[in-house]
């Protein structure tokens, strides 16, 4: 006797297709029958570096004690954040990475009848986290690829509980600065959450972009959230975290899992956060990598939108599936963004001076233009 399990499910869970991540290096390899060691990986915004040595002694160091459950409040870790960026340990939420304190977001605030604000062409987990919550997802029209916040302003209504944004945004590395995000924060309602998506901040230099938390002051409805899986380097270990009013962190840690960050993970991240010299390589490597690309691609004639993360949009004016094939082909895996609305662009990370050379080729090989 059969049942359709699927029919069961919450109607919100329904409709959702299960998010696709960037194509692992092993799965390519056997796909295509190619050598693991041959293939260059440019599309999950990893960092090219590899992890912080203080980072691996530390995990060295916990791996005898993995027969033990974590730190469930995460103490050294909070303490670790509270130092490094002036919060208090009653305003930090943990998560295995920023998606799933996202995730915890639309939990704690969104239900049926209600609504999330995002911009089209914005983090994948925004709309999947909402449906799943049984909310309804607002995606408003992108502006020059980016966030338009006066439009998003105009699309809260009563109904609204959580408006995300992401600075820079991903997938298409557009950013506004600290005027813009003044404006807005001024603007919302307090009983609507902004959450401030930060993921890529690190990577930005020079002040272009605001400080996130900074504006938590003045704004108990803010919610910054932050990982460490890209600049510090511990994506395979997924730590991330919100900062937050201790009201808002309150209600987070309510519905948090109890052990969702692990020890390795926990400390890891420590380790990592006081590696400052690892931290400025990272953004050095970057900087000179998204020179390298950009004129990379130049050279081959071809647009893309300017970024402050770690990767670029490509557009290549045409259907970029076949283009993506031929890439796969040649090794080198880079992230098709079809699903964000977005059938013409591949989005592409920062890799090493020989990964990002790798791509180049390969990619002017694919077009015909090597």
């Amino acid at each position: 006797m059969s049942c359709d399990f699927l029919a069961l499910a919450v109607p919100g869970v329904q409709k959702l297709s299960p998010y696709v991540p960037g194509k692992p290096v092993d799965e390519l390899a056997r796909e295509l029958n190619l050598d693991p060691a041959g293939i260059v990986k440019l599309a999950s915004n990893e960092n090219p570096l590899g992890p912080s040595p203080k980072a691996l002694e530390a995990i060295r160091a916990e791996l005898a004690d993995i027969t033990r459950y974590p730190d469930g409040s995460g103490y050294a870790l909070k303490a670790k954040l509270s130092e490094r960026f002036g919060l208090a340990a009653e305003q930090i939420t943990l998560g295995n990475g920023s998606n799933d304190v996202l995730d915890l977001i639309a939990r704690a605030w969104l239900a049926p009848g209600l609504n999330a604000v995002f911009s089209q062409y914005a983090f994948a987990v925004y709309p999947i986290s909402t449906q799943a919550a049984g909310a309804e997802g607002r995606a408003v029209p992108a502006k020059d690829h980016g966030h338009d916040l006066e439009a998003m302003l105009a699309a809260i209504d009563a109904n609204t509980r959580v408006v995300f944004v992401a600075n820079p945004n991903n997938p298409t590395g557009t950013w506004f600065g600290p005027d813009a995000l003044e404006s807005f924060l001024s603007r919302v309602p307090a009983n609507v959450l902004v959450v401030l998506d930060e993921a890529y901040i690190e990577f930005a230099e020079g002040g272009e972009l605001p400080n996130g938390l900074s504006y938590l002051p003045r704004y108990p409805n803010l919610i910054v959230t932050r990982t460490l899986c890209k600049a510090y380097g511990l994506a395979g270990l997924r730590v991330g975290y919100a900062a937050s009013s201790p009201q808002v962190a309150d209600v987070l840690n309510r519905v948090r899992q109890p052990f969702n960050v692990n020890s390795l993970a926990l400390v890891a991240a420590c380790a990592a956060l006081d590696d400052a010299d690892y931290l400025a390589e990272g953004r050095r490597v970057n900087a000179a990598g998204m020179a390298q690309l950009e004129a990379g691609l130049a050279a081959l004639d071809l647009a893309w939108i300017p970024s402050k993360g770690n990767f670029l949009a490509v557009d290549f004016g045409t259907d970029a599936a076949p283009i993506n094939q031929g890439l796969l082909q040649r090794g080198v895996i880079v992230r098709p963004v079809a699903g964000y609305g977005m059938p013409t662009f591949l989005r592409v990370s920062i890799g090493t001076e020989a990964e990002n050379a790798r791509f180049l080729a390969a990619l002017a090989e694919v077009l015909g233009r090597g």
